[in-house]
């Protein structure tokens, strides 16, 4: 007797299970040992899909990702949407396509990088209330299913994932969405754990450390708010977008290394470094570099870019085709200036020449979502 998968909507009052019917004949009996196979490749997503990345409140919640996302892993060909307040999560673009190309979990993988600046003059850092961020977020989001209907969104953006929960889109879209938070949580969760006399410095935009979501979470967890320290980082994500290994960026990395190792009251103490804004990566060597030069080695430097994505990449749901076909758009409201396309592609191509590529040729669309309606304190 052989009971139902969890996809055979078998009666949880019952327990009823199936029995195969002897009379199957050898075409029947192929046909079901397919359709099984495919039932038994959505369990295994289903049993063994980390759920820590996950930006749900409850079991509730979690429960509707996983059903997206069983839907998103039965597909043959998927549109990954990845967006950020600027070019930070073309990173992660990067690494997904590369990845999904060695793994051939689909057929067809198309990225969508939806660049969600709404201006260059300033972003959402900018911008004087929180409700004109989830706003103007909201917007975007609602632009992004309408024109390009993705499969999976991937919120590459700390500032924006710490504002998603706040959104409408995340109380009425059918889509899967993953914010960036939950993994930068986890990494630092599981080192501080490692090293209990250790402490953690997370470099981050305003946004990001005004909302101190990260250290909440962290102090939920059990950890003392005194093993945290936060550090914003004003205008450096221009700065890395426009060269991010320029002696202009490596003097504002070393400013912001020095004031928040002033914050920490014993350096002796094991220190690990969290560096909690997607475009903070592109400079590793000079955070690195910065650190040396004050005379301190962290144990780590904690980059949750990647780790955001692990869950698309389990060993049991791989190669389940012969070969991935990867295609890439970027796509942008606002002008990316031809130094930002320099200095970016110029790192993307180490890891995606595609991703680099796509960059290069990105699609400049004016229209892209609505924002200036949702500003309402400069009027």
């Amino acid at each position: 007797m052989t009971a139902k998968t969890p996809f055979d909507k078998i009666d949880s009052k019952t327990s009823q299970c199936y029995i195969p019917k002897p009379e199957l004949n050898l075409l029947s009996l192929c046909q079901r040992k397919k359709r099984m196979h495919k039932r038994m490749i959505s369990f295994l997503i289903l049993l063994f899909l980390p759920q820590i990345f996950f930006s749900c409140a409850g079991n509730k919640e979690l429960s509707s990702l996983q059903a997206k996302l069983d839907r998103f892993f039965s597909k043959k060909e998927v549109t990954v949407a990845v967006t950020d307040s600027g070019l930070g999560g073309l990173s992660i673009v990067a690494d997904a396509s590369d990845r999904m190309k060695k793994s051939k979990i689909f057929r067809d993988v198309n990225f969508i990088f939806f660049n969600a600046l709404f201006s260059n003059k300033g972003g959402y850092n900018s911008l004087k209330t929180r409700e004109e961020k989830i706003h103007i977020f909201d917007s975007a989001l609602v632009s992004l299913e309408k024109k390009y209907q993705p499969d999976l969104i991937l919120i590459g953006c700390n500032t924006l994932s710490i504002l998603y929960d706040d959104t409408s889109f995340s109380q009425e879209t059918k889509i899967p969405v993953v914010g960036i938070v939950e993994s930068g949580v986890e990494i630092i969760a599981k080192n501080l754990k490692a090293s209990t006399d250790s402490k953690a410095i997370i470099f981050g935009t305003q946004t990001t450390v005004s909302e101190a979501t990260h250290k909440k979470k962290l102090v939920k967890r059990g950890f003392l708010p005194e093993r945290i320290v936060t550090q914003a980082c004003p205008e450096l994500v221009n700065y890395i977008e426009r060269g991010y290994t320029s002696d202009e960026t490596e003097m504002l990395i070393f400013a912001y290394v020095d004031e928040a190792l002033q914050k920490v009251k014993n350096l002796q103490k094991p220190i690990y470094v969290s560096l909690n804004c997607t475009h903070y990566g592109y400079s590793l060597d000079s955070w690195k570099k910065a650190f040396l030069s004050l005379g301190v080695k962290p144990l780590s430097f904690l980059n949750p870019n990647s780790k955001m994505i692990d869950f698309l990449f389990q060993p049991q749901i791989q190669n389940r085709f012969k070969t991935t076909n990867i295609s890439i758009e970027v796509v942008s409201m606002v002008e990316i200036s031809e130094e930002k396309i320099d200095s970016i592609g110029f790192w993307l191509r180490k890891v995606s020449p595609k991703t680099a590529e796509a960059l290069k040729n990105y699609d400049k669309r004016p229209d892209l979502f609505e924002w200036e309606k949702y500003v309402i304190s400069e009027r």
